[in-house]
């Protein structure tokens, strides 16, 4: 099970050179991130006078995230690995491929850095506002868990099949492609309902800046869930214990 590869680490981990330039790259990376996708949204509701969401705009914010998200990934890849994502970093965790200590220090660099890009598109815009993300009408907490679950389910899935399978081979080359799609994909389906989050730092630093914090939670529970149970379930069925090894950061 991978419960049983759960590593707590060492204090050390803090001060190890290797372990912060990983968390400057995952900072960096969110900021690249989440200033384009939340950017977007940004420049939507300038061109439409804050209208009311159309299927363009979902489309666009689409687009921009997965984009940006390929990027992201790309860029942080041979130093973080690339995880531009809480849950990420947590379903890593679970199958004992980061300790947690490190896993925390990606999660303080990750919320920095989300946080940091909108405080840049505040300034940069002359103060609009960063939208936090929100339930629409109709939609209740326990509906947006269920999406973000899914959703998030799909993407460390996703992860897992492309960038952490140690037989992945040649097809670690598409994975960023293939995370920055499946986000996109994610947000046709589950942005009219509850944003699509799927990244709890994506979701923090629009509420810390708007100072929102309405059902925050749901951008929490749901993404860390889900994480959890694509992490056991490819760990468990898909990872043997022959083929298992503890990934470098290099790889992932």
């Amino acid at each position: 099970m991978p419960i049983s590869r759960i590593a707590i680490g060492n204090p050390s981990e803090f001060a190890q050179p290797d372990a912060l330039k990983a968390a400057l790259a995952e900072f960096i990376s969110m900021l690249i991130f989440v200033f384009a996708g939340e950017g977007s949204g940004m420049a939507y509701n300038k061109l439409t006078d804050n209208g009311s969401a159309t299927p363009a705009g979902l489309v666009a914010a689409s687009l921009s995230h997965a984009f940006a998200l390929f990027v992201a990934v790309s860029v942080g890849a041979n130093i973080s690995g690339g995880h531009v994502n809480p849950a990420v970093t947590f379903g890593a965790f679970i199958g004992g491929h980061i300790t947690l200590l490190r896993g925390i220090l990606y999660w303080i660099a990750q919320l920095l850095g989300s946080v940091v890009a909108c405080l840049l598109l505040k300034v940069a815009t002359g103060g609009l506002e960063t939208s936090a993300f929100s339930l629409s009408s109709g939609v209740g907490a326990g509906n947006a868990v269920v999406f973000e679950i899914v959703m998030t389910f799909g993407l460390v899935y996703t992860v897992y099949a492309t960038a952490v399978d140690p037989k992945k081979g040649n097809i670690g080359i598409i994975a960023p492609i293939a995370i920055g799609f499946i986000v996109g994909a994610n947000i046709l389906a589950g942005g009219a309902f509850d944003g699509a989050s799927m990244n709890p730092a994506v979701s923090f630093g629009p509420a810390v800046v708007s100072w929102t914090w309405n059902n925050h939670w749901v951008y929490w529970v749901g993404p860390l869930i889900g994480s959890a149970i694509a992490a056991v379930v490819y760990e468990t069925f898909f990872i043997t214990p022959s083929s298992y090894e503890q990934l470098p950061v290099a790889d992932y």
